[in-house]
Formats: structure tokens, C-alpha cells, sequence
């Protein structure tokens, strides 16, 4: 028996890692290709006249130009690869780079080159996940691989609805990897880099530059002072190659103007499962009531959800919900975990306090997009393989986040693939998860009555008891709660439509936004948890 456990270890081992996550990596490109046809939203308008316009135009007009409603609103260094792309749009149909002949070009030479685009630079969240699990055992590598190469969540918005949020993220963990190995002159270099791609992403900077600050710069004061100018001096570098030519130019007042619309609503078109969902919902509430008592409460005109620049985010009788706000409490949200990263900056647990960081944006932001969800889900996927409590963290907070994605794809046609992503998306990670505990479950079983005499702090009865001694195990109430995500589709594909029709056509969504949110909430909660009672 022990010579057929060696020989299939042997066997599993006669492909290098590198090779093998090739082989993901083009299983998943194959099944990409095959949804080449399927629908794609208006950002596939909006990233091809970025590729006009920054074509068609001088570098001085590139964040004033309106021919588009879908205005330049990126940093420079994605305008700039926008531009590179261009070039090959160009070679491919020049139609594709015209600014005036090209708006809403959809012929299969613009379908099949922007797609193709998305694929190719998901190399970079390939290198990435390579960087970030190469020193982990063949196991984990492809737990996490499965999780992050074979994520629905990225297929669904960037290789249907269409984005380039895998190439973006594949930055990101080049970064985390950095870190991780402490190498923080790097990680500093590739998260600015970031930000001159995506703007958003800057809601991990405060946690950045406190762990940076202590764990890279702490230390004496000619050491320190010397690190701090080197780190500062080359995130100016990083920056001043991406806004340079516009601050030349005297654009930079526009370029802030185009990066930062608050005049948008507080939420996005299809509300993000987020807190302001239980705040907007707790003000509707409180309208109806006096509305029905006969008292006069107005009901405002303007739109929570203006995806373009307007008045935005009325309440009838809560406080009116401005930038600076959602500002604030974000960064309260993210004190324990700046506090935890100033008094023990551990580069083991920075990709926790990243993912944590987001979570907060994602929950108290301004504008939130659902696909910002991206930002905390793909980096936990690291997090996930470590214990069996992070595993059933995930395993929650992964189904809940694809379910949520759900309304972007609203025609009949992509109606079966994302349910059955997202059910071999699940089915995936439970095995993935078992396999990966159960040794550690048979260790914990047979070493249950030392842990008695120790005296847990959990009880006998808890999750986290339990999930120690039996490995990767749902507890109940998660198990209620995922069965609820049923219940909630089922309303809104069929019980909806039979017994109300057309009437209250948004109840569906809202649904779908409240249920979801409290599951992201949940997952804060525990992150929370995690970061305070961590050492």
C-alpha cells in the first residue's frame, strides 16, 4: 500500500508546477473562447473608444474628449495600454479605432479582438498566482490555482460582461507576492504601478503605507529616513511617469475631475450588496409609514443610482449620504487593521489585511460597483487554503459573491452557464476543501482529549470546535443562509413572474442586493474578528 501512495505521488509529481498551471490556464482560455458569442455589456463599448480615442487623438485630448457618453475615466498607464492595444486594433480593422465610424462598432473582428485582448492579459494574473504559491506544497497550489484561474466570478464579469479585472488583480498579487517575501521595496513599486492603472484600488493604500512605514522604514532614524525617502522617491517615480505628460500639459485639475465623478449616485445602476443597500431600504421604510399616517414627506426626484455625473443619492428622512462620509467610514472600518499593521507588521499576514481593506471599500464605498468584489474574493482565495476556518469563510463568501454577479447576465441565453458555473464552482471548492483538511481532521480527532484538558476557549458545541476536530464542515446556519440564495432565485425567475407579472419589477434585484449583502456583511464581520483576535 505505501509503494502505490509513492508511486502516485510520483506520478503527480513528474509535471513541474509551472507546466501544470499552464494546463489550467489554458482549460480556462478554451472555455473563454467558447463564450466568445455570448453578451457583453455597454463596457465593451466603453473600452473600445478608449482604443479610438486613444488612437485617433493627441495625448492632450484624451480626458476631454465627449464624442463617447463613455468618457476616458481611467488613470494614464491604462490609457497607455489602451493606446499599445490600439495598435494592433488597428492592424486588425482600422473601423475599430475610428472615433466617429467605430461607436458602437460590433462587427466579430472588434468582438473576437477584445476578447482575445482579455485573455492574453490575464497573463499577468497568471504570473501572479505563480509568484504568490510557488513555495507552497502541490496541494495548495492547486486549491488556490482551481479557485483563482477557474474563478466564475472573473469569467463572468471579464470574459462575458467584459472587463480586464484579471490582468488588473494579476498586478495586485505581484505585489502581495513581493511582500510575502519581504521584499517591500517592490511590493511599494508594483502597488503604485497599480494605482496608475485603477484608481479604485487605492483603498488598501492606507494599509500599505502604515505596514510599509513600520516594517520597511522603522528603525533609527538615519535608516529609517534614508528608506523613507527611497520608497517615497519611487512611488514619485511611478507617478510622475503616469501624470507627468498631463501635469505638462496643465490637465492635471481634468484627469482628477474625470477619475473622481462624485457627482454619480451613492450606489451603482444594480445596487452593490453593500451596508448603504440597508441604509437606502431603512429610508424607504421610514418614508412609507408616515406617507400612510398622512403626514407629507416628499419623495425625492433625484436617483441613487445616476451612472452618469448629476444630483445624486436623495433621502426622504435619513441624513443625506455625501463622499466624505463613506470616506470616513471606510478608513474606521479599516482601523483595527492599520492598528494590528503598525504594532506587528507580519508580511505573512498582509494578504488578509488587503483582502480585509477592500472588503471595507466594498461595503462603505461611494458608487460601489457589485464587481468590486473581485478586489477582496480572488486575494482570500490565498487566505482560504491556510485553515479550515478561512476554507469555510471562503466557501460562504465565494458563492455569495458570484450569486450577486448574477443580474449582469439578464438574457435567456447566458441564464444556464452562469448557474452551472457557479454549481461546479461550488462543487470544486468542496472537494478542493476536503481534500485538503481531512489530514488535518484525523489529527485533530486523535488529539481531542489533550485538547480538552487544555481548555479551549471555544465551546464544546462551536463552529470553530468543530471545524477543528471534523475538517472542512458548513455549519448550520450557513448552510440556511446558501439554501436561502435558492429560495431567492426561485422568486425572482419563478414565483415573481407567475403571481405578480409585471408589477414591482424591481423586487427581484432588491432582493437579490439585500440577501447577498447580508452575507458580505457576515464576511466582514468575521474578517474583522479574524484581524482583532489574531497576534
Amino acid at each position: 500500500m505505501g509503494k502505490e501512495k509513492l508511486s502516485f505521488k510520483e506520478l503527480d509529481d513528474s509535471s513541474s508546477p509551472k507546466t501544470t498551471l499552464w494546463w489550467f490556464f489554458l482549460l480556462a482560455a478554451c472555455i473563454k473562447v467558447l463564450l466568445f458569442p455570448s453578451y457583453r455589456s455597454t463596457d465593451f463599448e466603453v473600452h473600445r473608444n478608449w482604443l479610438a480615442l486613444t488612437h485617433s487623438l493627441p495625448l492632450s485630448q484624451w480626458y476631454f474628449d465627449e464624442t463617447s457618453p463613455w468618457t476616458l475615466d481611467y488613470p494614464p498607464f491604462f490609457a497607455y495600454f489602451e493606446r499599445f492595444l490600439s495598435i494592433f486594433a488597428h492592424l486588425v480593422d482600422p473601423k475599430i479605432v475610428h472615433l466617429q465610424e467605430g461607436l458602437n462598432y460590433s462587427s466579430n473582428t472588434v468582438v473576437y479582438f477584445q476578447r482575445f485582448t482579455v485573455i492574453l492579459s490575464d497573463l499577468c494574473l497568471l504570473y501572479g498566482v505563480y509568484r504568490i504559491t510557488r513555495k507552497l506544497d502541490s496541494r495548495k497550489q492547486k486549491l488556490i490555482w482551481s479557485l483563482v484561474i477557474w474563478s466564475p466570478m472573473l469569467l463572468i464579469v471579464d470574459h462575458v460582461h467584459f472587463q480586464y479585472n484579471g490582468f488588473l488583480i494579476g498586478i495586485l498579487l505581484i505585489s502581495l507576492s513581493y511582500l510575502e517575501e519581504g521584499r517591500d521595496l517592490l511590493g511599494g513599486f508594483v502597488f503604485a504601478v497599480l494605482l496608475c492603472f485603477k484608481h479604485l484600488f487605492a483603498v488598501a493604500a492606507p494599509v500599505y503605507f502604515i505596514y510599509l512605514l513600520r516594517h520597511y522604514c522603522w528603525g533609527g532614524i538615519v535608516k529609517g529616513f534614508s528608506r523613507l525617502l527611497i520608497m517615497g522617491g519611487l512611488v514619485a517615480v511611478v507617478f510622475a511617469s503616469a501624470f507627468g505628460p498631463f501635469f505638462h500639459l496643465g490637465q492635471i485639475q481634468q484627469v482628477i475631475q474625470r477619475l473622481f465623478p462624485f457627482g454619480r449616485g451613492l450606489c451603482h445602476a444594480y445596487w452593490a450588496p453593500n451596508f448603504w443597500v440597508f441604509y437606502i431600504m431603512s429610508d424607504k421604510g421610514l418614508a412609507f409609514i408616515p406617507r400612510k399616517l398622512g403626514f407629507n414627506i416628499q419623495t425625492p426626484a433625484a436617483s441613487f443610482t445616476a451612472g452618469l455625473v448629476g444630483d445624486s443619492s436623495p433621502f426622504s428622512v435619513l441624513p443625506r449620504i455625501t463622499p466624505s462620509v463613506t470616506f470616513i467610514m471606510v478608513l474606521l472600518a479599516l482601523s483595527p487593521c492599520l492598528f494590528k499593521a503598525w504594532k506587528n507588521p507580519q508580511p505573512q499576514k498582509i494578504t488578509r489585511w488587503i483582502s480585509y481593506a477592500y472588503t471595507c471599500g466594498f461595503l462603505f464605498g461611494w458608487h460601489v460597483h457589485e464587481k468590486a468584489s473581485l478586489h477582496f474574493v480572488i486575494p482570500l482565495a490565498f487566505v482560504a487554503a491556510q485553515t479550515p476556518e478561512d476554507a469555510k469563510h471562503y466557501f460562504l463568501l465565494s458563492i455569495v459573491s458570484c450569486y450577486s454577479l448574477f443580474p449582469l447576465l439578464f438574457e435567456a441565453q447566458e441564464y444556464p452557464i452562469k448557474i452551472l458555473l457557479l454549481l461546479l464552482h461550488s462543487i470544486l471548492m468542496w472537494s478542493g476543501f476536503s481534500a485538503q483538511f481531512y489530514d488535518s481532521a484525523e489529527t485533530g480527532v486523535s488529539t481531542a482529549h489533550t485538547k480538552k484538558k487544555a481548555g479551549q476557549f471555544e465551546s464544546k458545541g462551536s463552529l470553530s470546535a468543530d471545524v477543528r476536530n471534523n475538517g472542512f464542515v458548513i455549519g448550520l446556519i450557513e448552510k440556511i443562509y446558501l439554501v436561502g440564495l435558492v429560495v431567492v432565485e426561485i422568486w425572482g425567475q419563478v414565483l415573481h413572474p407567475l403571481l405578480l407579472g409585471d408589477k414591482l419589477a424591481f423586487l427581484p434585484l432588491m432582493l437579490i442586493s439585500v440577501y447577498c449583502a447580508l452575507g458580505i456583511m457576515y464576511s466582514w464581520i468575521w474578517q474583522l474578528r479574524s484581524i482583532v483576535k489574531s497576534h
